[in-house]
């Protein structure tokens, strides 16, 4: 009976101090960031140049995926439903703020923990080369009259939502110039050039090149101030039309991350995103770097959300 006793004394000891492993510190192995959109576009650009600090920051590799299809659900659905360990991050943009708007799925804001913004890319207005319009207010005066479309990304996306805000904000209707979907920026660009449309309303990024080829005329971005990218192109706030628009991107992970693992990636997020290597490889591409952290790129999503719900509305696009 002592010996049975005093092996159940160390029975207990041992499961009290013997057998509960060491918790790993977060990170411990690689890390995947899903991204919802192609490799090579926008968002996969911005991803893989952030993960080149992001790796360094944390100490493991981060492995970019690319989960494409169902205009950005099938992506942002696979982020929502990993574990949410901090060991499978996303890059959610935009669309996460109008995907249940639209009634394209029941994802928001809410269905991440945010971390922060990365990134933002203004919205634009470029015309043709031998476009008759050679400022936004004669585009503008030109668009109440009738006759004008645009393009630029599909129905109810970001560059749809610019154009008809720029034109409420000019004091028109938001279906005053008629959008015309496209599967996005070069497309929209081949169609401007061959004069099958009257407006470019995408990124100024993306007709760069054309500009510089002579082939489109590049009239304002639809920033709070100017970009650095280009220093020559005046905002609409310029042209007395007091609206702005950006695409933005994000560091996002699964709901429920622990929060001393959403202090640590954050923290390391912070780090790498103002590294030189980071902000000097944006700004040569154009994209302006953002870095609000979570609790204020949380609350900008959901001003996000509303502002993008009531231009949905007025468009007749919201569900």
């Amino acid at each position: 009976m002592k010996l049975s006793t005093l092996t159940l004394s160390a029975v207990a000891a041992f499961a009290a101090f013997g057998t509960n492993p060491v918790l790993a510190e977060y990170p411990e192995r690689p890390v995947t960031v899903i991204v919802p959109w192609g490799a090579g576009g926008g968002t996969d650009t911005i991803i893989r140049i952030f993960a080149i600090g992001f790796e360094e920051a944390l100490g493991q590799p981060i492995n970019v995926v690319n989960r494409t299809g169902g205009s950005g659900v099938v992506g942002h659905s696979a982020i929502t439903h990993s574990r949410a360990d901090g060991y499978t991050l996303g890059a959610c943009t935009s669309e996460i703020t109008y995907f249940d708007t639209i009634g394209l799925a029941p994802i928001t804001p809410e269905s991440f923990d945010l971390v922060s913004r990365l990134a933002e890319i203004p919205a634009g207005v470029t015309v043709s080369a031998d476009s008759p319009y050679n400022s936004v207010q004669e585009v503008v005066d030109a668009a109440k009259k009738g006759g004008l479309s645009a393009s630029g990304s599909g129905l109810g996306g970001p560059w749809h939502m610019a154009i008809a805000g720029m034109m409420k904000s000019a004091g028109g209707d938001v279906n005053t110039v008629q959008f015309i979907p496209s599967q996005g920026g070069a497309p929209a660009l081949q169609d401007l050039v061959a004069d099958g449309i009257s407006i470019f309303s995408g990124s100024p990024i993306e007709a760069r090149a054309l500009a510089s080829a002579g082939e489109v005329k590049m009239l304002a971005i639809m920033a709070d101030e100017r970009s650095p990218a280009f220093p020559d192109l005046p905002t609409l706030k310029e042209s007395d039309v007091d609206w702005s628009m950006s695409n933005w991107f994000s560091l996002c992970a699964p709901a429920g991350l622990p929060e001393d693992i959403k202090v640590k990636i954050e923290t390391a997020a912070k780090k790498a995103h103002g590294s030189t290597a980071v902000q000097e490889a944006l700004a040569q591409r154009g994209i302006t770097p953002v870095f609000d952290g979570s609790e204020n790129f949380t609350t900008f999503a959901k001003g996000f959300a509303s502002e993008a719900k009531s231009l949905l509305t007025d468009l007749g696009l919201a569900k």
